[in-house]
Parts: C-alpha cells; sequence; structure tokens
C-alpha cells in the first residue's frame, strides 16, 4: 500500500521491502536526531496488521507461538515467532492484546501468509482471524515521545517507543499530531545500533530463534507445545547455535554501505572461504556507518572483518 504521506515535503519513497512508505524526508540524519531525542514518529503503514478475535483467541495462539501468551495482560506487548517442524524462523509477529482483540504487525506481504497458517489451525477453536491492513495501519512514536495516542485502535508500550494502530484514514493527521516525520531509513539505523533483529533481513531460510537474539525477547524457554519447540529446547539446553549475529561498525572511508548479502571475509584472508553474510547497514548519526551481520558461531570475536571490500570490526551480540 501506498502511505499518503509521501505526500509530505520532501519525502523520498523507499524501495524493496519498505516499499510504500518514505525512505527519508530530506536529512536522514537530523530525522535519526529527532527519534533519538524522543520527538517526531515513523511512518509504518506498509506492515501487515493481523487480528485475531473471539474468546478462546489466547489460549489457542498460546499453542502456535513461541511466545507465553496463554495470560497477557491487556496493553501488554510482546513479541513472538511462528516456527517451522525442524525450528526454523517463518513469521515474526509483534503483538498486543487489548482485552477483546490480539493485535499483530508483521512483515510487509506476509500476512497472507500467516492467515493461511492460522486458520489451517483453528480446528474447534473459537477465534476469527483477520488481516486489517486495508483498514489499520503501524505508526512508531520513540521513546520519550509526549504526543498522545488518542485515536489509536490498539497500542504498544516498548522499551524503545510506542507503536501505535491506527484507522488508516488518520493517518494524514499525523503530522500536525506527532511532530517531525522521520523516514524508515532512520528508524533501520536505529533498529541496528539496538541490534533488533528483522525478518527477512537477519534470517534466511536456515534461521533458529538463538542466532539473532530472538531467545532474549520472542521465545519463551519454559513452555512447549508449539511447532518446532524440540529444535530450541535441544540446541538452549545441549548444543550451540551455528551462526551469530553481530554487530559492525564499518570503514567510514568507503562511499557505499555494504547491501543485504554482502559476504563477510576475514581481513587477513580476503580470499578465502566467506564466514557469513551482511544482512542489514545504514549511516548512524553518530556511530558513522554500521551494520549486521551473521557469520559462523567459530568466528573469533576479536578478528578484524571484511564486509565485501569494507573493513569491519565486530561487537558481540550472540556470544559463541
Amino acid at each position: 500500500m501506498k502511505s499518503p504521506l509521501l505526500g509530505l515535503p520532501g519525502a523520498v519513497p523507499a524501495e524493496g521491502a519498505d516499499e510504500g512508505v518514505a525512505a527519508h524526508y530530506g536529512n536522514i540524519f537530523r530525522e535519526q536526531r529527532e527519534l533519538a531525542a524522543g520527538r517526531g514518529f515513523v511512518d509504518l503503514s506498509h506492515r501487515g496488521v493481523v487480528t485475531v478475535t473471539g474468546t478462546d483467541r489466547l489460549t489457542w495462539l498460546h499453542l502456535l507461538l513461541t511466545q507465553h501468551v496463554s495470560a497477557l495482560p491487556p496493553q501488554q506487548a510482546t513479541e513472538a515467532l511462528i516456527l517451522s517442524p525442524h525450528g526454523h524462523v517463518e513469521h515474526a509477529l509483534y503483538l498486543v492484546d487489548d482485552g477483546t482483540t490480539t493485535w499483530a504487525h508483521v512483515e510487509p506481504g506476509t500476512q497472507q501468509s500467516l492467515i493461511a497458517y492460522l486458520e489451517s489451525m483453528k480446528f474447534f477453536y473459537r477465534v476469527e482471524i483477520a488481516d486489517a491492513t486495508a483498514d489499520y495501519a503501524v505508526v512508531h512514536l520513540p521513546a520519550g515521545s509526549t504526543a498522545s495516542a488518542e485515536g489509536a485502535a490498539a497500542l504498544r508500550e516498548l522499551p524503545y517507543g510506542r507503536d501505535l494502530f491506527l484507522p488508516r484514514g488518520e493517518l494524514e493527521k499525523l503530522a500536525a499530531q506527532y511532530g517531525p516525520a522521520a523516514g524508515i531509513w532512520a528508524y533501520e539505523a536505529l533498529r541496528i545500533e539496538a541490534h533488533r533483529p528483522r525478518l527477512g533481513f537477519e534470517t534466511d531460510h536456515r534461521t533458529i530463534p538463538h542466532e539473532v537474539d530472538w531467545l532474549s525477547t520472542a521465545v519463551h524457554l519454559q513452555k512447549g507445545c508449539y511447532r518446532g519447540q524440540e529444535t530450541v529446547a535441544r540446541v538452549h539446553n545441549l548444543g550451540k547455535p551455528p551462526r551469530r549475529l553481530v554487530f559492525l561498525h564499518l570503514d567510514g572511508t568507503e562511499e557505499s554501505l555494504p547491501p543485504h548479502g554482502t559476504e563477510i571475509h576475514l581481513a587477513s584472508d580476503p580470499a578465502g572461504r566467506a564466514l557469513g553474510f551482511v544482512t542489514s547497514s545504514a549511516r548512524h548519526f553518530e556511530l558513522g556507518p554500521i551494520a549486521l551481520a551473521i557469520v559462523k558461531r567459530n568466528v573469533a570475536v576479536d578478528a578484524l572483518l571484511l564486509a565485501g571490500t569494507v573493513p569491519a570490526s565486530q561487537e558481540v551480540v550472540v556470544p559463541q
């Protein structure tokens, strides 16, 4: 869906996975500073919105998700995953329950396959699943924002801000109500800084939650009874994940950022076997060029790396 906020002054459309919203509004560093200071908002109206209603919704979702949600209090935000039978990540949900409806936003374009899976698992449970993307949009307010959430259908309170589920027709009122708009590039830079993984960026068809630090936010290790739980328990208790997420400080002398999929090599062996790949990269208003990457578990944590041709030093996100 194309956001009406692309009509704001200076808006430059994003491409790829974030098509439909603004990449920036003319000054990516100023937009980052505003968000870091608790001002402004980010248009995330391209993300899919899924709702689940019915008296059995939380009990039923508890059986399918990696997170403990059977007794989720109203208005308490959480994250959850849906895994394959082998424990690979298939969906990431960012959800909240308002007492009558569970609201979730997901990566753009993934809501249809998510709903198809959920529908296949309804059985005798009293639940109704709906694609609410055409009617509701997601807007992010940064931590410290004093903007009112009045008019939101649901609200997710997070350590790093608030996600609002708003009627899509209310989007054009945002500029006056919530302050300066920040594009998805600013939001992504702060996400990368915070080491938060994103489905389809930090994940591929082989990703298990342990590799990208989703155990700390999206997986409850004391619950079972969900698809892929055996893999989660086995790797957590008996093994080690084959790969790990790292944060990279990139050499600022390079003009271009390494795109998603750029191979990672040891700086001491640039022609050697690839040790991983870049998942996300951005220019940060304080840190300069930064990135997240997936590397093999046994890569030394102090090794100097090359992201393509760009020298990079590591910070540990997932320990060896």
